[in-house]
């Protein structure tokens, strides 16, 4: 009972991640009492589920594919990290074995609340619902059954056990929710997370000091706290002990620490062995326990010595098998620990979190063959940890090992977190000597060497993509292995392939123009919505999107480009050969050299290590017939040839036959609309075609729309502008234009407040205007950059509204006569992709800037292109 609660109150604690099973006799009042203390979507019931497989909550022949559905139920919200609550009778002990089964194979605990009221309350609660027409001796029975499995639920594996045995306790009940001792999310540091010491105490001394604590010692000079005045707590990853010359030290000075709050911990296997050998209990007095036990045994002081062990068995054993902190960005465990085990807790976790993912074989050196985690891990969470020695630090997907083996004479390693910086200290000697040579346990990677497990599983399945804005995107098999085609067959090399444009969705209709399809005011309208009402309107294109990688000189990013840079499109193909490719981006550095870029966008990105500054573009290719020639000759003129030459003659014919009296008038009539939208088909795709030297190897009449700066960096580093609003990514477009007013084109723009009608319809003149005179229509998007989500809901990081004459080349030339069921469309996937692709184009350049090795940033830039296979209209 809490320190705060009312004498008559009964607190119930139970973990924030559990399986509650409710267990009593019919009539006990369980869905009464889940109703009362937990959501209506946490609770699973029986009679529930029996209404699903039969459409009667009553139908005692569903029972069996009822649970069924319920055990199906309950394994996805446990799979998922949602607390459950199982409402059924559950007095037998079969049934309570299935749950704790399922509760055990997703690693959370298995919580009883029994409710054990006298059998007249349930056979007067009964007799009272008309549903409950039963005899009595269903009730007895389960009051007997029940009786007989009080004692025992301990030992089926439930951790906690509620009894409740009035109706006024019952009535007296409050649940309070309690997080796992692993769950300290709410601990945001600084760290200093400490790599395996093994009782090696002048060492710790040494890296505590450098890393800025300060030693507290006691009245005999030994080491027992160590404080950092700057707040920062140290984090220690086990094996404390074995092997080296001062264990009783180290954990007099760790445990001191620790109960002071200066430091946390969690246990190794040399601890979880130790306390085992203190209890008594046979064990191998090996690798390294002998010392410790011999260490603590030549504490001359008998009182001293029971006392210390005392205090060593209570630490040791109090620690839990892994912390999840800072938000659960990070989890610090001995051994490391895959993600779906976070913030579980089971014998497994616990295994996994002490020795590691085993195989139960020993290798030639007697020791456990261990498989390789970290190399399939793709976790939210950083993962720190030590166990396996290793001669240097390696970051693998998001883990780090920090057991340098300093033991064995290698170093002792420490990670400041969240700063990431690593310090160590060398090893004073070789305290002991190591059974497996001290060699790197996985072989060392490059950073540019690309593998397909990556992108693909060792299974086969997709893969999920961690994003700092979207959390996990994920890629299906099935898009992954399209993906996989056109990258290793027509992309540009992968060294310089660093981002993916991502899709975007069109706006709605608006009801006071029924003759358009998309229109400005129902995108304002739908930013006003989710809080945003600071927009910019741009003027979109008709042209090819275009990734321009640039670098000041041509020879700047050798070997992988003989042109200085790529122009790619958005499924990664280059627009042109060589000789085009160094023409174009000749210009682009050449005018970004006059308007002054190369050291202002560059500069602060040399982290020190200087190098060939290049800069990263978003940009629009035009003309369309520059990249979409043969897509325009083939289709779109092919179509708009055949409707001129056919439909004119139509006309005559029908225009003959009404003049015979032929009853032909509402064929005329469409036949004409036909012709004029053929005319009106031909002249829109007209208007995004002029002449070009392409053909001929030369850049006549090409030109650049860039909208937004990307990256910007050199060899010795990265930036992203994401940050920066859409106005300042404009600008330095601006000035490129003004370098080059030949090479490159002005993006007109409009900002618009969307909380403001006049401005709104300042906004819808502007694209009437801009459409009419021959524009694709405009892309409006949050002024300041899109963080998709807003104050009161998803924000769109932009929104496409095309003209009318436009949508002509996408639904044909018709198409208005069509508009009613075009309104119709469905426009939710679209949306949800271009948000994804969003996510992942973030993340690639994020990863770009926090110097992350290539194949990390191209998992996110191949997630953008297996997305793209994604079964969504791609006329939106």
């Amino acid at each position: 009972m809490s320190a705060d609660a009312a004498p008559s109150e009964r607190v119930l604690e139970v973990p924030d991640l559990s399986l509650v099973v409710l267990v009593g006799a019919s009539g006990s009042g369980k869905s009464t009492f889940a109703a009362q203390h937990f959501g209506p979507f946490e609770v699973v019931s029986s009679d529930h589920c029996r209404g699903l497989v039969a459409d009667d909550v009553d139908d005692q022949a569903a029972t069996a594919d009822a649970f069924d559905v319920l055990h199906h139920i309950a394994g996805v919200r446990l799979r998922r990290g949602n607390l459950t609550v199982v409402d059924a009778t559950n007095v037998q002990a079969d049934a309570r074995r299935q749950l704790v089964a399922l509760a055990r194979e997703h690693d959370v605990l298995p919580v009883a609340v029994v409710l054990d009221l006298p059998e007249r309350v349930c056979l007067e609660r009964n007799a009272a619902r008309p549903d409950r027409d039963f005899g009595a001796h269903v009730v007895k029975r389960h009051r007997d059954a029940l009786r007989r499995s009080l004692r025992s639920l301990r030992r089926e594996g439930f951790r906690t056990v509620h009894v409740l045995s009035s109706v006024e306790e019952v009535a007296a009940a409050r649940v309070v929710r309690t997080p796992l001792r692993s769950d300290l999310r709410d601990q945001h540091g600084p760290f200093d997370v400490v790599g395996d010491v093994h009782g090696c105490r002048s060492e710790l001394e040494t890296l505590l000091g450098e890393l800025g604590y300060a030693l507290t010692r006691d009245e005999q000079g030994r080491p027992v706290d160590a404080v950092h005045p700057q707040g920062r707590r140290a984090v220690f990853l086990g094996d404390l002990v074995d092997r080296g010359p001062d264990s009783p030290g180290v954990l007099r000075l760790v445990m001191g620490m620790v109960e002071a709050g200066h430091a946390l911990a969690v246990p190794g296997n040399h601890e979880a062995k130790l306390v085992r050998a203190l209890d008594g209990r046979d064990v191998s007095v090996t690798h390294g326990l002998e010392t410790t036990l011999a260490q603590i045994a030549a504490i001359e002081d008998d009182d001293e010595r029971r006392e210390f062990r005392e205090r060593v068995r209570a630490f040791a054993d109090g620690l839990v098998s892994h912390l999840v902190l800072d938000g659960g960005k990070l989890v610090v465990a001995h051994a490391g620990l895959k993600e779906s085990y976070h913030n579980r807790a089971s014998g497994r976790v616990r295994s996994f979190a002490l020795y590691g993912d085993t195989t139960g074989e020993s290798d030639e050196f007697g020791l456990p063959v261990r498989l390789d985690w970290a190399r399939d891990y793709r976790g939210r969470a950083t993962v720190l940890y030590g166990h396996v020695p290793t001669p240097e630090l390696e970051w693998v997907n998001g883990t780090l090992c920090l057991d340098t083996g300093v033991v064995f004479g290698g170093a002792l390693s420490a990670l400041r977190w969240p700063e990431r910086e690593s310090v160590q200290v060398p090893a004073e000697a070789v305290h002991y000597e190591p059974v497996r040579p001290l060699v790197a346990d996985r072989p060392v990677r490059d950073d540019d060497d690309l593998a397909l497990t990556d992108v693909v599983s060792p299974d086969g399945a997709g893969r999920g993509v961690e994003t700092r804005l979207a959390g996990r995107v994920a890629v299906a098999a099935e898009q992954a292995a399209g993906a996989l085609e056109v990258m290793s067959r027509f992309a540009v090399d992968p060294h310089l392939l660093w981002y993916l444009p991502a899709t975007m969705a069109p706006a709605g209709g608006w009801a006071d123009a029924p003759d358009l399809l998309e229109h400005p005011q129902a995108a304002f309208e739908a930013y006003r919505k989710a809080g945003v009402t600071d927009l910019l309107c741009e003027e979109k294109h008709m042209g090819s999107r275009a990734v321009v990688l640039v670098s000041r000189s041509r020879d700047g990013l050798a070997p992988w480009s003989s042109t200085g840079g790529v122009v790619h499109t958005r499924t990664g193909r280059s627009f042109f050969g060589d000789e085009l490719t160094l023409a174009l981006l000749d210009g682009v550095r050449a005018a970004a050299e006059r308007a002054g870029l190369w050291d202002e966008l560059c500069g602060g990105a040399a982290g020190g290590g200087g190098g060939e500054q290049w800069l990263l573009l978003d940009a629009e290719l035009l003309p369309w017939s520059a990249k979409a020639e043969e897509l325009l000759r083939g289709q779109y003129a092919a179509v708009g040839a055949a409707a001129r030459a056919a439909l004119p003659a139509a006309v005559v014919v029908l225009e003959q036959a009404a003049a015979r009296g032929q009853d032909v008038g509402a064929l005329l009539e469409r036949t004409r609309q036909r012709e004029v939208d053929a005319a009106a088909f031909t002249e829109a795709y007209r208007r995004y075609v002029w002449p070009t030297g392409v053909s001929e190897g030369r850049l006549d009449g090409v030109q650049l729309a860039p909208f937004q700066v990307l990256a910007a960096g050199t060899a010795g580093g990265a930036l992203t502008f994401g940050d920066r609003d859409h106005g300042w990514h404009l600008s330095v477009a601006d000035r490129l234009v003004g370098a080059d007013p030949q090479l490159f084109r002005t993006t007109r723009r409009l900002r618009v407040d969307a909380a403001d009608a006049a401005s709104c319809g300042a906004g819808t003149s502007w694209w009437t205007d801009l459409t009419a005179a021959g524009g694709e229509g405009m892309v409006v998007k949050p002024f300041a950059g899109a963080a998709l989500r807003g104050p009161k809901g998803v924000v769109q990081p932009g929104t496409k509204v095309r003209g009318a004459e436009y949508l002509r080349l996408v639904y044909g030339p018709g198409y208005a006569a069509d508009l009613e069921r075009l309104k119709q469309r469905q426009v939710g996937r679209k949306r949800s992709l271009a948000l994804r692709e969003h996510a992942l184009g973030v993340e690639s350049l994020a990863r770009l800037a926090d110097g992350e090795p290539l194949w990390r940033v191209h998992e996110a830039v191949f997630a953008v292109l297996a997305l793209e296979s994604e079964p969504v209209d791609p006329r939106l």
